[in-house]
């Protein structure tokens, strides 16, 4: 049970800091987009 609080903290930090840096939320986009387009 400690550790489905530990992951939805550490998601929700995740979540937090996306939300507030710009720079890192697109550079995040841009590596998604780059993992979809290699596994097709």
């Amino acid at each position: 049970m400690a550790r489905n609080g530990m992951l939805l903290t550490t998601a929700a930090l995740g979540a937090a800091y996306l939300l507030r840096n710009e720079k890192a939320r697109k550079k995040l986009v841009n590596q998604l987009q780059a993992f979809t387009g290699k596994s097709r």
